[in-house]
């Protein structure tokens, strides 16, 4: 039986119902599938992609062409989850009209069902009700915005102080206000994000945010590939990426003692086929 794509009504059940919405990031057709196949609710193509995938020192460096060659990839690896794409920095700010032309690019070229947007402040805010009404669905990201982190005094958790909870707060509000059908929440204080989602009619996925109607995670760090410190709020699932450097280097060292490739690895061919090129050589 084919399970029914997910839709923005199935999230909204979901929320409803108490259960626990599901997001994972995926950037290329490898990861998709295997988030497609692990049955998750959402996977969005996150600018996260710039560090994990594409080598880039922040997220702010990753253009929109290379954010819609991963969106296609996945997009194409993707049936059941509803894609959702990270506008990237720079392809927002201009005016409402650049917005809208960037969310219209990721739909019609990347595949995107939905795309994520951060901040809210009033320009921010004017930029997602913009794509909202060109009939785009949109996620916010309130708390920790990446994309703006220098603002924020670096990659660190906001909320703990009562001016920036107040401040955390009234911008999910005011996301929610401006059209947005959920809304990231990034290292905020359990606490305070239990409060705002009593406020809030739309669900909440948390990332560092504690209990919420969802939750997204990083695959390279949950899957233990991303390499340094990973932040508070991450649990390791498995170590992907020491297996990976175990089996490439096992198959080094074969390669290298002339283990690699064994007679099981290789064709045969008929014996006139090489009587025929050893005449060849040998007649040259």
């Amino acid at each position: 039986m084919t399970t029914p794509p997910v839709t923005l009504r199935r999230l909204r059940t979901l929320a409803d119902e108490g259960t626990p919405i599901v997001m994972v990031t995926a950037y290329d057709f490898v990861s998709g599938r295997v988030a497609e196949r692990a049955g998750v609710d959402i996977v969005l193509v996150g600018d996260s992609g710039a560090q994990v995938v594409l080598g880039h020192p922040d997220t702010t460096s990753v253009t929109v062409d290379e954010m819609l060659v991963l969106s296609k990839a996945v997009r194409r690896a993707v049936q059941t989850p509803l894609l959702l794409c990270d506008l990237p920095f720079g392809s927002t700010e201009v005016s409402d009209e650049q917005a809208v032309a960037t969310a219209v690019r990721f739909v019609r070229e990347g595949g995107a069902d939905a795309v994520k947007i951060e901040g809210a402040n009033p320009a921010r805010l004017s930029r997602l009700r913009a794509i909202v009404e060109a009939g785009i669905p949109v996620v916010g990201h309130v708390g920790l915005t990446p994309q703006t982190a220098t603002a924020l005094g670096g990659l660190r958790a906001q909320g703990r102080t009562t001016d920036e909870a107040v401040r955390v707060a009234r911008e999910a509000l005011a996301v929610q206000a401006a059209g947005a059908f959920a809304v990231v929440i990034e290292a905020v204080p359990a606490e305070v994000v239990a409060e705002i989602r009593r406020a809030l009619d739309i669900p909440v996925i948390g990332i560092g945010a504690g209990a919420a109607e969802g939750q997204v995670l990083v695959m390279h760090d949950l899957l233990g590939i991303t390499e340094g410190r990973s932040p508070v709020f991450v649990k390791t699932y498995a170590a992907v990426g020491d297996a990976m450097v175990e089996g490439v280097r096992a198959y080094a060292q074969e390669v290298r003692d002339g283990v690699f490739p064994g007679p099981e690895h290789v064709y045969r061919a008929a014996p006139e086929a090489a009587a025929a090129v050893r005449a060849f050589v040998d007649g040259r």
